[in-house]
C-alpha cells in the first residue's frame, strides 16, 4: 500500500471508532501550499452533520485516535474550518523511490482492468480526403485513452471504422470523375457536396494511368472502389507518420453486404419499437430518453446514419467487448442518445450507457497571429500531414492532449516550433534529457542505478522532497486518468513534474558532491527520468536523451 492508501485507512478506523456512519471515504488531496504540509482532507467537515458534532472538534477528536507514526506520518494539524494537514516522515517519503527505480518502465501500471477487453474506436474518418487537423487531436485522445486502459490492466484493442458507404462516397466518386473528365479536355463539373482538392487530380491522374480501358471515366462503380482505396492507403500513410497504429478496420460495407443492417430494423419491428409514418419507417426513441422519434429508413429506401451505427455496436457487444469507447468530434453529441436507444430497444442486455463516449472539440490553427485554414494538397482544411511537417509528431501529440477534449484547441505552430521552456513539450523532453546528461556526464549507466545500500534518508533539502512526492503521485495520476478518460491529466502532470525536475537540477548538484549524497541523487534523478519517459510513453512521444 502507498502511503496515503495506509493514511486513508487509518482515517477510516480512527472515524468509525468515533462512531462514524459507513461508508467512510476520506479524500485526500495535496495543499497547493507546501507550507500546509504534504496532504490534507476535509474528513472532519463531510462528517461532522450526519454525527452532530462541530467540524473543528471533530478533526480534533480523529487526529486524537490516528496512530501517525504507524502510517508515515510526523504531524497533523487542524485548520481553517475543520481541515486536516499531515506531514510526512521524509525518510518514509524518499524510501520509496526504491520501488520506482526498480519497476522501470512497470512503474505506474495497475492491475484494475484486470485483463477484461475493451475496444477503442477512434478517427474513423469517412475515405473521402486526407486527415484534417480534427481527425489528428481525435487520433491522439484515443491512442493515450488506449494507453492509459492498457496501463491499468484492460486488454485493449484500437479499431477504425471505415465509413465507405453513404452520399460522401457518391460524392467522391463524382469529384474524381470530374476530374478525369478534364484529362480529356471536357469541362469538370464537382458536383454539390464534392471534394476540390488537389489530392483529387491525382486519384484522377493514377486511375487514368492505371485503366487505360476507362480513359473518360465511365465505370463510377470501378472509380468509387479506385478512389476509395487511395484514400485508405493515404490515411493509412498519414496515421503512420503519426505514430498511431489499429488492431483492426471494419468497413460500414460489411453491414450491409453481411445483412446485420437488415437484421437489426428486422428485430426492432418484431419488438414494437419501429412504426410506419409519412412513408418512413421511425424508431421509438423517445422510449429511451430521447426528446423525440427518429427515421431510420427514408422514403427513398436509405437508412439513416445511426441505424448502420447500431448494428456496428452490436458486433462490438456480439464480439465480447463489454466495454467499448467511442472517440469523436463534438458534431457527433446526437448520435450518442440514438446509438443507445437503438441498441436498448434490441433487448439484448446491452447497458444502457454502452458505448462510452469521449466527444472532443475542434482545432484551430494558428500562425504568427492569424488562423491558418487551407492546405493546398486538401483544399479546404488543414491536414495532420501538414502540422507533422511543420513541427515534428512529438509537439502534434502534445499539443493535440494537453487541454481537455470538450474544449476549443488553438493550436500555435510558431509555439510548437520554439525551442524554449514556453513551449511545453520541450520543456519536459528537456528534463528527460538533463536527467539523462547526469549519468552520461557521470559515465553512468542509469539501469545499474538500483537504490540497494543507498541512504536516501540525505534527500532532505525541499526541493527534492517536492520532486519526490511527485514522482510517488504518479501512479495514482494514471489510474485516475484512465477512469476519466481524460489524457490531459498526463500532460498536466508531466509539466508540473518537468518544472520540479529543472528546479532541482539548477539548485542542487549530483556529480561531485559526498559519494553517499551522490548515490542518492542519482536514485533520485534515475526515478525521475523513468516517470517522465513512461508518462511521455502513454501519450505516444518520445523522451530524448540530447536535446
Amino acid at each position: 500500500m502507498t502511503v496515503p492508501d495506509l493514511l486513508r485507512a487509518e482515517l477510516i478506523r480512527a472515524a468509525q471508532e468515533l462512531g462514524a456512519p459507513e461508508p467512510v471515504d476520506p479524500v485526500l488531496e495535496r495543499p497547493r501550499d507546501a507550507s500546509f504540509g504534504d496532504w490534507t482532507t476535509n474528513l472532519a467537515m463531510v462528517l461532522a452533520r450526519p454525527m452532530g458534532r462541530k467540524p473543528r472538534e471533530l478533526a480534533d477528536a480523529i487526529v486524537g485516535r490516528l496512530a501517525l507514526h504507524d502510517v508515515g506520518m510526523r504531524d497533523a494539524r487542524i485548520a481553517g474550518p475543520g481541515f486536516i494537514n499531515f506531514w510526512a516522515e521524509p525518510a518514509r517519503v524518499t524510501e520509496r523511490l526504491r520501488a520506482v527505480v526498480a519497476d522501470r518502465a512497470a512503474y505506474g501500471t495497475a492491475g484494475v482492468g484486470q485483463g477484461r477487453p475493451a475496444v477503442v474506436e477512434f478517427v474513423s474518418a469517412n475515405p473521402t480526403g486526407p486527415l484534417h487537423v480534427g481527425h489528428g487531436r481525435q487520433a491522439a485522445l484515443g491512442d493515450a485513452i488506449a494507453a492509459l486502459l492498457a496501463a491499468t490492466g484492460w486488454r485493449v484493442a484500437r479499431e477504425f471504422y471505415y465509413n465507405d458507404a453513404g452520399v460522401q462516397i457518391q460524392n467522391l466518386a463524382a469529384s474524381v470523375q470530374a476530374r478525369i473528365a478534364e484529362t480529356v479536355s471536357r469541362p469538370a463539373v464537382i458536383p454539390e457536396g464534392g471534394y476540390h482538392g488537389e489530392y483529387i487530380r491525382e486519384i484522377a491522374e493514377r486511375y487514368v494511368a492505371e485503366h487505360p480501358g476507362d480513359r473518360s471515366g465511365a465505370d463510377i462503380d470501378r472509380i468509387r472502389e479506385f478512389a476509395v482505396a487511395e484514400l485508405r492507403r493515404e490515411q493509412d500513410r498519414d496515421l503512420q507518420a503519426f505514430g498511431v497504429r489499429f488492431d483492426t478496420y471494419y468497413l460500414e460495407t460489411s453491414l450491409y453486404t453481411d445483412g446485420l443492417v437488415d437484421e437489426i430494423v428486422a428485430t426492432l419491428a418484431r419488438a414494437d419499437h419501429a412504426y410506419e409514418r409519412d412513408g418512413a419507417l421511425w424508431l421509438r426513441t423517445t422510449a429511451f430518453g430521447d426528446d423525440k422519434d427518429r427515421v431510420m429508413r427514408k422514403r427513398d429506401g436509405t437508412f439513416t446514419y445511426f441505424v448502420p451505427d447500431i448494428a456496428y455496436h452490436v458486433t462490438k457487444w456480439r464480439r465480447g467487448y463489454a466495454r467499448a469507447i467511442n472517440v469523436q468530434g463534438a458534431d457527433h453529441h446526437s448520435t450518442v442518445t440514438r446509438v443507445r436507444a437503438g441498441l436498448q430497444a434490441l433487448g439484448m442486455d446491452i447497458p444502457p450507457g454502452y458505448p462510452e463516449y469521449v466527444l472532443h472539440q475542434m482545432v484551430t490553427v494558428m500562425r504568427g497571429g492569424d488562423e491558418v485554414k487551407i492546405s493546398k494538397r486538401a483544399g479546404s482544411y488543414v491536414t495532420v500531414r501538414d502540422l507533422i511537417d511543420e513541427v515534428g509528431r512529438d509537439a502534434v501529440r502534445y499539443f493535440f492532449l494537453m487541454r481537455r477534449g470538450e474544449s476549443h484547441l488553438s493550436f500555435d505552430i510558431d509555439l510548437a516550433r520554439t525551442q524554449s521552456d514556453e513551449n511545453p513539450v520541450y520543456y519536459v523532453q528537456m528534463a528527460h534529457a538533463r536527467m539523462s546528461g547526469i549519468f552520461r556526464v557521470g559515465g553512468i549507466d542509469p539501469a545499474t542505478v538500483t537504490g540497494d545500500g543507498v541512504d536516501l534518508s540525505l534527500l532532505a533539502a525541499p526541493e527534492e522532497l517536492a520532486l519526490t512526492n511527485a514522482l510517488l503521485d504518479y501512479p495514482a495520476l494514471v489510474l485516475g486518468a484512465a477512469e476519466a478518460l481524460e489524457p490531459h491529466r498526463v500532460t498536466t502532470y508531466l509539466h508540473d513534474l518537468a518544472e520540479l525536475a529543472h528546479r532541482w537540477y539548477h539548485r542542487h548538484h549530483v556529480l561531485g558532491e559526498a559519494p553517499a549524497l551522490t548515490r542518492a541523487r542519482l536514485v533520485l534523478a534515475r526515478a525521475t527520468q523513468i516517470v517522465l519517459r513512461n508518462g511521455l510513453a502513454l501519450l505516444g512521444i518520445s523522451a530524448p536523451e540530447r536535446m
